[in-house]
């Protein structure tokens, strides 16, 4: 404490000081920087006390003695200026009750004021030069960084380098030629992205810094293949949200993700509708734990429903749930509830206490060489209680039942396709029967959800290798959890009802690219450090993914990414019966039997090799 009230007295005494300095420098100036005559050094010792006391005055109610000068920026050359401007009009009002005042040469106090903001502007830049020059110094062994784009986030970015001895900043880049040759902060641009390598190696660069953070997915994929050729680990930017809040730091920065090259650009979605659908609602979630359910439900509770309804079988994943919800949303009303969604027993009580409005069906066997021998399984979980839910909803009057498919479902060759494809078809025969709406939503695989071939690659990265892709060729559609969920939502408040909607997924990924862009985000070399090999195409497995039927009539919806079918639905009637049988073969575990009720269920199944 006394140091700083030091440190202040020192500043304080400093910019008084100046003010002589000023005002009898613009009598010099006046005068042509020749000797002064004698009335008129008389004369400015006379007004002399109206301009300390006219400044001081200033000086305190613009404070401008407070800000560190180690820190000098633009708004402390404001502050001056401020102080200055409002310290020559104290020092006019004092002098026009003054009987001497009209011998004063008018050119006195313009060339005081701009002597004083010149005095004091350049002590506090060359205190901040000094400041600046020895931390330069200090970071002579700090990390050597080549910094990718040259705008505001950049700027921000140097800025706070330069305040901590972390990072080194020595150049930059930017594709728009205005910028070649510019400096921020004194760091130069060198060059576009292609003379990354180039710079990498003139320069001694150790690692690199995306600086870009509205750049979307496909130019930030174009960089990260320029700069892999360096081998040198890639940093970027937090969202374009968090800059635009000014909050660009150091401690912000992460590797580069694989959400970053495989993502797309953000979604915009209508969340007044979204909000108005799930608002001071009763909803519920099966599946919750998982990682499509987990979302949903965080989505939910930002439009705040009345109730949340979690239903998981998975003791674990629901308490994690749990302990994230009650957390992050201390008001809401949370019901947990650990409950198969087999046991019908168990899932007619919740929906006749709860009464939901708004149900969405995530719970799902979904790994495809584990259920193509264990059809019973597949057939009692994602058939059975698919049909014991979506019946629930429809007996309780709830407004809307969302089942969340997949793009497997799509001619299936395998037994969860083909169980996901039946559970389509239960919620398209029931809709119409009541007030129910029964909806479909069908999309591609999501990246990191549990089980799925990212955090399978992911685990055997770390262990060393080799990264295991059944076939060279192979594609899959990918889209991160949160677009999907968000997608979901916005397809629920489109619909009329008896549609399945189709997400747009973008182009499909090659399996090997992904496993050599994993490899290469951990700071390996494909083939070389991390060796891929390629297993065969499992039970089941396709090449490729499809996302509609042929026969499935697509039409657009106002919304850009999601596409909307009506396809051909089999009768309530029909379909009936042999649900029946099939609760029965799972019963008596009828392996051949459940074979065939899947085939009648889907007869594109029975043309697929199995």
């Amino acid at each position: 404490m006394q140091r700083l009230l030091l440190n202040r007295l020192l500043v304080i005494a400093h910019d008084l000081l100046l003010i002589p300095l000023a005002w009898f420098g613009a009598y010099w100036l006046r005068f042509n920087l020749e000797s002064i005559p004698s009335e008129f050094v008389h004369q400015s010792f006379q007004f002399f006390n109206y301009a300390l006391f006219a400044q001081g005055l200033s000086y305190f109610f613009i404070g401008s003695y407070r800000s560190m000068w180690g820190f000098a920026s633009m708004h402390d050359l404001v502050k001056i200026i401020k102080a200055v401007v409002l310290g020559g009009l104290f020092l006019l009002i004092s002098l026009y009750f003054s009987s001497v005042s009209q011998t004063l040469p008018r050119s006195i106090i313009p060339l005081y004021m701009i002597l004083l903001v010149a005095s004091l502007s350049t002590s506090r830049l060359a205190m901040r030069w000094l400041r600046d020059l020895v931390i330069r110094q200090q970071h002579a062994s700090a990390e050597r960084v080549l910094i990718v784009g040259a705008g505001t986030a950049a700027e921000g970015l140097i800025r706070d380098m330069l305040r901590r001895n972390i990072y080194r900043p020595l150049a930059l880049v930017d594709d728009q030629n205005s910028k070649q040759g510019q400096e921020i902060h004194g760091i130069p641009v060198k060059g576009t992205t292609q003379d990354i390598p180039l710079i990498v190696k003139s320069m001694g660069i150790e690692s690199i810094i995306l600086a870009i953070p509205s750049a979307k997915s496909s130019e930030v994929r174009d960089i990260m293949q320029i700069c892999e050729s360096t081998g040198l680990v890639v940093h970027t930017l937090p969202t374009l949200q968090q800059v635009v809040a000014g909050q660009v730091t150091v401690d912000l920065l992460r590797k580069v993700s694989l959400e970053d090259l495989l993502g797309r650009d953000p979604v915009n979605l209508d969340w007044h509708s979204i909000q108005k659908s799930i608002n001071s609602q009763t909803v519920l979630v099966t599946g919750a734990g998982g990682s499509i359910g987990s979302e949903l439900c965080r989505q939910i509770c930002k439009l705040n429903p009345k109730e949340l309804i979690a239903i998981d079988n998975c003791e674990f994943n629901l308490f994690t749930l749990e302990q994230e919800l009650e957390n992050d949303f201390p008001n809401l009303i949370l019901h947990k509830y650990l409950v198969d969604i087999r046991d019908q027993i168990a899932i007619e009580r919740l929906f006749a206490q709860h009464l939901p409005q708004v149900v969405f069906h995530a719970a799902a066997y979904k790994h495809v060489p584990l259920l193509q021998h264990q059809i019973r399984a597949a057939m009692s979980n994602n058939i059975l209680g698919t049909h014991i839910v979506a019946t629930a909803a429809k007996r309780y009057a709830a407004d809307k039942f969302v089942l969340i498919s997949t793009d497997k479902a799509v001619n299936p060759c395998n037994i969860m396709g083909a169980s996901k494809r039946a559970a389509e078809v239960i919620c398209q025969s029931l809709h119409g029967q009541s007030k129910t709406a029964f909806i479909t939503v069908r999309f591609g695989n999501v990246l990191g959800s549990a089980g799925s071939v990212v955090p399978t690659f992911k685990q055997q990265i770390e262990r060393g290798g080799p990264v295991t892709v059944t076939h060279p060729e192979i594609t899959r559609y990918f889209m991160t959890i949160p677009e999907a969920t968000q997608l979901i939502l916005q397809a629920m408040t489109i619909s009329t009802g008896g549609e399945i909607f189709v997400l747009d997924m973008g182009e499909p990924v090659k399996i090997k690219s992904l496993a050599e862009h994993m490899i290469k985000l951990a700071g390996k070399r494909p083939g070389s450090d991390i060796e891929i090999i390629y297993s065969g195409l499992r039970p089941g497995e396709k090449l490729y993914e499809e996302l509609f039927y042929e026969q499935e009539e697509l039409s657009k919806t106002d919304h850009a990414k999601i596409l909307r079918a009506y396809p051909h639905q089999i009768t309530w009637d029909t379909l009936a019966p042999i649900l029946q049988k099939a609760d029965l073969a799972c019963k008596q575990h009828e392996n051949n039997l459940m074979n065939e009720i899947l085939n009648q269920l889907v007869p594109e199944l029975a043309v697929a090799e199995v």
